[in-house]
């Protein structure tokens, strides 16, 4: 049987691969599309499952928004080369699962991966899969953050493409809240206020304070006052509330705050691959084997 343009378009549009794929799957099944179809999602998985162990901390940040604006979510979804991340088919797909997100009530990424992605009939899993098949490298889908609001303000702000904040405020103004949330991404705080920073990290600082102070030879008395000091200073740097405005260094966030008579209940600043162990990539070992289609 002749495979025709038109076949092979039809498969195309089905399965999103490439021309050649389509032609040569259309030729082993003798122009059977449904059975073309299913021995290109069986490949697709397989190629998938070979993948599954390489490391994926490249990437992009997506934000999305329900419809009746009660829930913002933020999503990492990771790649292994910053070349798949900038691709039209990967942003299409960190934007989808973005959206599957804030549409659907998930509270972890094994029940997203299996949720179905918002208006598709594939799941989050199946589309990710087919990706890794169409461009070579494996993806996961890392990690996602919901904010509901409930009387309150939601604010979001992305830097570039690696960086997603999101901001919630009791109080002020949306406009306030995506301040906020640039400042977050700028500054990176680790929690709101100190009573949040955990006492392993205190504890952490105050060691390295201490043998920074042993070294200056002083009386006990004032190396204890020295490391005092240095504690606070470290508080206000990794607190939200302690920060100089990144935008006025005159005032802290907190100051900001209270002259517009608003707090912040939460926040959550994904930034791409942090956390992730890198590995150092042999790059012409990459580029043979991706020709190779390992």
């Amino acid at each position: 049987m002749s495979i025709t343009a038109a076949m092979v378009k039809e498969l195309r549009e089905r399965t999103g691969s490439g021309m050649m794929e389509c032609k040569k799957a259309l030729v082993e099944t003798e122009g059977d599309l449904e059975l073309a179809i299913e021995n290109m999602r069986k490949s697709g998985m397989a190629k998938a499952d070979k993948k599954a162990g390489r490391i994926a901390a490249e990437g992009l940040i997506a934000i999305a928004t329900s419809g009746d604006g009660s829930k913002t979510s933020v999503v990492e979804i990771n790649s292994e080369t910053d070349f798949v991340s900038k691709g039209d088919d990967f942003i299409d797909f960190t934007q989808a699962v973005a959206n599957t997100v804030v549409n659907n009530d998930v509270a972890d990424v094994e029940l997203l991966n299996a949720t179905q992605v918002t208006g598709e009939s594939v799941s989050v899993d199946e589309k990710r899969r087919q990706l890794i098949a169409k461009v070579g490298e494996n993806i996961n889908v890392r990690r996602f953050k919901t904010i509901e609001t409930n009387g309150t303000i939601v604010g979001s702000y992305k830097h570039g493409i690696k960086i997603g904040v999101l901001v919630e405020l009791e109080g002020g103004s949306v406009e306030l809240a995506k301040d906020i949330a640039m400042h977050i991404a700028a500054i990176k705080p680790i929690c709101i206020s100190e009573d949040e920073v955990p006492a392993e990290e205190i504890a952490k600082e105050k060691e390295i304070f201490k043998s920074q102070a042993a070294e200056s030879g002083k009386p006990a008395e004032i190396i204890e006052k020295m490391i005092v000091g240095k504690v606070k200073k470290f508080l206000k740097s990794v607190t939200l509330l302690g920060q100089p405005f990144v935008k006025d260094g005159d005032v802290t966030v907190e100051q900001l705050l209270k002259s517009n008579n608003a707090s912040v209940k939460s926040f959550v600043r994904f930034e791409v691959g942090e956390g992730i162990e890198k590995k150092e990539e042999d790059f012409a070992a990459e580029v043979m084997a991706q020709v190779r289609g390992e």
